[in-house]
Order: structure tokens, then sequence, then C-alpha cells
């Protein structure tokens, strides 16, 4: 993908009193403005006053706010050039030249100009595969491409995705909330950046770092279960647990006294998660995220390494004539997602054995509690993959209570306002 481009020269205005065009470039003199011209009437770099030059800063990113440069060089990074702000009071024309780095004026008299700068905000899935990935491993991200040299490279899903894996790396995101400290119910997580539809618009897969409570998903429908009530001595969160809600994944009878591993007729994922959460998210962050094409492919086993997994989830049927496929904005993760979460040297492991502390202590979605994934068990019309609360894979009934973790998928676009990842200093979006 090719890398955002950040503006490294940045220029301002000349005085023009004949018909030309003006190339404005960085000057090693503070005071004086060099400009080249194609006019061979005109003498190259010829110095003309900076008089009225005026350089406009935006003070904050997207506040539309600017004040007037006092700096006696160049701005050289952070900001990109603002063609619609930028203009002349007799006319001149301002355009920024990509392909050089500056800023190019078309006048035919006296003039006098404004060139604004706004401040540089990235796209988010750019930053973290252009600025955070710099190779396999480094700040917990892994390339899948298939040809990676480490250990387990071999088990990558070869989807071109980037993905964070290991212990803590720092893929902390505020959602949510503008709030000066992140408020912990609105700490997500980055599972990874991926192409599906192979279009080079990579979107940015969340997680919400801890469980939901009812407050949040809702008591409605037939699948909400009550306050988890299963063991939680290895919880990892920070949460009161008893304020932490289940979920049956699909309380549908008419299938079976077990319920029904058909995703698309849960009414946890019709009401509690997509019209329940959807609204608690609020209309200004649900602009924010992606419809999605969640696969609802099965598996016979857990016994299964991610990679595995992973093909199946996409290339599988599932139980009968289950969907195989299912779009709306929030799910839940794959199983592959939490494989692929722990660190490499557990890659060709089955999930099923992955409830192993040195794995766990290295497989940052791991967080301690009986939590639903979104697949299903093939080989019957009841049965779901969730992750059981010692680490490993199991299958259990769609009819009984799991603690969830909503996930989503951003809009390809969505900008990046700041954050280093952290928990403490997670990124933050524009919105």
């Amino acid at each position: 993908m090719e890398k955002p481009k950040k503006l490294f020269i940045f220029s301002g205005i000349v005085i023009c009193l004949i018909t030309i065009t003006l190339v404005i470039i960085n000057s090693v003199n503070s005071d004086k403005v060099i400009y080249e011209s194609d006019n061979a009437n005109v003498s190259d770099n010829r110095v003309i006053s900076s008089n009225a030059l005026t350089m406009m800063y935006e003070t904050v990113a997207g506040s539309g706010e600017y004040q007037i440069s006092s700096d006696t060089t160049w701005p050289q990074e952070g900001y990109v050039f603002n063609d619609r702000l930028s203009k002349c009071e007799n006319g001149s024309e301002l355009s920024w030249d990509d392909e050089n780095n500056r800023v190019i004026m078309e006048a035919n008299t006296s003039d006098k100009c404004y060139v604004y700068f706004d401040v540089y905000v990235p796209i988010f899935s750019d930053y973290i595969i252009n600025d955070i990935y710099t190779e396999d491993g480094e700040n917990g991200l892994y390339y899948h491409d298939g040809v990676g040299t480490y250990t387990n490279a071999n088990q990558e899903v070869g989807d071109n995705s980037y993905r964070f894996s290991g212990a803590d790396p720092n893929n902390y995101v505020c959602f949510g909330s503008d709030e000066e400290t992140c408020p912990a119910e609105n700490l997500y997580r980055i599972i990874g950046i991926f192409d599906d539809d192979k279009d080079s618009n990579y979107q940015i897969k969340l997680i919400k770092s801890d469980y939901t409570t009812s407050d949040m998903l809702g008591t409605d429908g037939r699948d909400y279960y009550g306050a988890y009530s299963s063991s939680t001595s290895n919880y990892k969160g920070s949460m009161d647990t008893s304020t932490i809600a289940e979920y049956r994944w699909n309380y549908d009878t008419s299938v079976s006294t077990y319920g029904s591993n058909n995703w698309t007729t849960s009414e946890f994922n019709t009401i509690n998660l997509n019209t329940n959460y959807w609204n608690y998210l609020g209309s200004t962050w649900q602009n924010l995220i992606a419809e999605t094409t969640w696969h609802l492919g099965g598996m016979t086993s857990y016994n299964n390494t991610a990679k595995a997994f992973y093909d199946g989830e996409r290339n599988n049927t599932g139980y009968g004539s289950n969907p195989t496929t299912y779009s709306d904005e929030i799910g839940l993760m794959y199983p592959s997602d939490y494989g692929y979460a722990a660190s490499p040297d557990a890659w060709a492991t089955n999930l099923v054995s992955y409830n192993n502390s040195t794995i766990t202590s290295n497989n940052w979605l791991y967080m301690g509690l009986d939590e639903w994934t979104i697949t299903p068990r093939s080989s019957s019309s009841y049965s779901v993959f969730y992750v059981y609360y010692y680490g490993g894979l199991n299958s259990y009934r769609a009819d009984y209570g799991r603690a969830a973790r909503p996930v989503f998928y951003l809009e390809s676009n969505v900008s990046l306002q700041g954050g280093s990842g952290t928990s403490s200093d997670p990124y933050r979006l524009a919105v």
C-alpha cells in the first residue's frame, strides 16, 4: 500500500509584476522567498521580498481555527496544504505540486496571498500499516503474507492482513467517548487490519477490551441469560464481575430443545448486538462502523489450528442449510482471531490446547471468562464454539449463557486523531 503523503516543504506568497507561473520553494534565507519560473524573460531564482506572504497554520486538527505563523523557517512535517482556503487577494491561483512537494502560484498581477495548512490527520489503517508495522513481530504486529521467516510463519493466513499478537501490544482504541481520560467501558482493541474485499481499502477490526453489561446489550429478546455465573478465577479485566451479562447464542427451540447455531435467527445477534448495542454506541460513532459480511462456515471439531479455523470459517458449510454468510455491523470474534492473537510460538497448536499458561499469558485476547465466538459447530444443529475460561477453545449448546465482547470493522477512511495505543493513552479517532 502506498504510504500517505506528508508535506515536508511548505510555502507562502510572492508578489509578481508580470504574467508568469511561480513555483514557491524553500529558501535558506528566512526573510526571503525564492521562486523559479519557466519564462525566459524572468531570471531564475530571483529574490522577492516576503512581506506579501502570509502562512496560516491550523491550531488543532479538525478545529478549523488558524493562526498566522511567526516562524522564521518553513514548517517541515505534520501539515497538509488546504487548497480550499488558500487564496490571493487579486485572483492569483495557488495549487499543490504533489510530485515535488511545493506550492505553485499562477499570477497575472501584483498580489498578496494567504496559504493555509491543516494539521496532518492520517487514515488510521494507513498509519498502522506504514508507521507501526516495520517488520514481523515489531510492535506486536505480523503481516500475514505467507512468506515470513520467524517461528511458525508457515502458519500465517496468507490474506495480507496485519494482526496484533502476543501478551499486551499497544493496540488500544478509545471508541464512543471524547473525554480526556478514556472511560474503561470505551476501551477497544485492534484485532487486525484487513482487506477482505481485496480492493486495497484496509479496515481496522475492533473488539471491546472488556466484557459487556446488560445496560449495553439490553435484557429484551429470548437470548438474555442473566448475570455471569461461571468461574471468575482467571478473569483479567477490571469490571465488577457481578455486572457482566451472559447471553445465549440462539435460543431458537424450534430447531432443538438446546437452541440453534444459525446466527441469522439469533436474537442475541439481531436484538442485543445489532439493535441495543448499536443504539448504545450513538449515531456519531455508528457513522465510523462499516457493514460487514460475517463468515459463518462451521467446523466439526475444536481440535484444529488457527489457520485451519480461518479456512473453515470462510469455506465450510454450517449445519444443514444454515447460511454461510451474514451482513450487519456488529458481530463476535472468530476462533481464528483468538488463535492468532497468541504469540506465533502457539500457532501450530490446536486451539483446544490453548489452555496452557504459557499461551494464555502471551495472548492478549484471552480475558479469562467463558466467551462466545461467532462460529458454529457444523456437526450439530445447536453447538457453538466458545473460549473456555481456562483458555482453550471448546463447544457447547447455543441455549447456554456466555459472556461476550462485540466486534466490528471501522470504515476504511476513518482518520487517526492522536494517541499512542497504550491503555492509558489509546488511539483517538477523528469524528
